[in-house]
């Protein structure tokens, strides 16, 4: 019964790790760059619906409501001030600008938050701790079903309105040539920005379900970066549903590792990816990003 449990926690785990990944993926999808500056983004996003939700005494989900609007927002100046402009300066000029944005914010939420650890857990109330209690050894927590519920409602949703609406034809256009695609009308930079505002806002509800679901600080995003990258690379750079394989691929992996030991939780995903890295499945990915 202890390995079913691992199983299903780890499930409910890899919710949130495609949650995370699931910006990470689009963003390559689109724009074939690598947002090292994603993971922190998350956690930005979350400290701002932690200040709404303590300093306004309201839900986290109405803290995450009001905090959407401006994530998205920044998303769109993003685009417009910081991205487009590294584009145009080769494949390795957006790795770079990403990973100072990177340290920038995570300095400036230093600055502003202190190192002091934060958590949305007590605002959330029952949903952070309860679960439905099965046997006695297998319980389903609320949250992590949640969880996993947003994170297939938000990457099938991405995927229905990317194959059957008139902006999701313009992303797959643009990303499979965006010159072709603005001689028929189709603005890249406006695509581009789209979908970073996008990934921005799927990037705070992923960093807003940390924070309920755990404590953050302002050197938590380096760490959901990671997880969220593995889960890109196992299910396959560009592709949302396989963002979800790979973060429930890597959850498993994750909780399977802890019931054999506790300090083997991390290496047991580590070493998922690094094996899936280096099979020919994981060499044709690299060879793709690279192309």
């Amino acid at each position: 019964m202890n390995w079913i449990n691992a199983v299903v926690q780890g499930l409910l785990l890899g919710g949130l790790y495609a949650l995370f990944a699931c910006g990470l993926s689009l963003l390559f999808g689109v724009m074939r760059i690598i947002n090292l500056a994603h993971g922190d983004i998350a956690v930005l996003g979350a400290f701002l619906v932690w200040s709404i939700t303590t300093r306004a005494n309201v839900s986290p989900v109405l803290g995450l409501a009001l905090a959407l609007p401006v994530m998205l927002a920044l998303g769109y100046a993003l685009q417009y001030a910081v991205l487009a402009r590294s584009l145009r300066g080769g494949t390795l000029t957006p790795l770079l600008v990403t990973f100072g944005l990177s340290i920038v914010i995570q300095n400036g939420l230093l600055q502003a938050y202190s190192p002091d650890v934060r958590s949305l857990g007590g605002s959330a109330g029952t949903l952070s701790t309860g679960s439905w209690h099965l046997t006695a050894q297998l319980s389903i927590p609320y949250l992590g079903v949640l969880t996993l519920a947003t994170a297939v409602l938000m990457l099938g949703g991405l995927q229905l309105c990317l194959r059957h609406t008139g902006w999701g034809r313009e992303m797959r256009a643009t990303a499979l040539d965006s010159d072709t695609a603005a001689l028929v009308g189709v603005p890249a930079s406006a695509v581009y920005a789209r979908a970073t505002a996008i990934a921005v806002g799927v990037a705070t509800v992923a960093g807003t379900f940390l924070a309920v679901h755990s404590t953050f600080d302002p050197s938590s995003g380096p760490t959901q970066l990671i997880f969220a990258f593995e889960a890109v690379v196992i299910g396959g750079l560009g592709s949302l549903w396989g963002t979800l394989t790979g973060g429930i691929v890597l959850g498993v992996a994750q909780t399977i590792g802890a019931t054999i030991d506790p300090q083997y939780s991390i290496l047991a995903g580590h070493l998922v990816f690094l094996g899936i890295l280096a099979s020919p499945r994981g060499r044709s990915l690299i060879t793709r990003s690279t192309a």
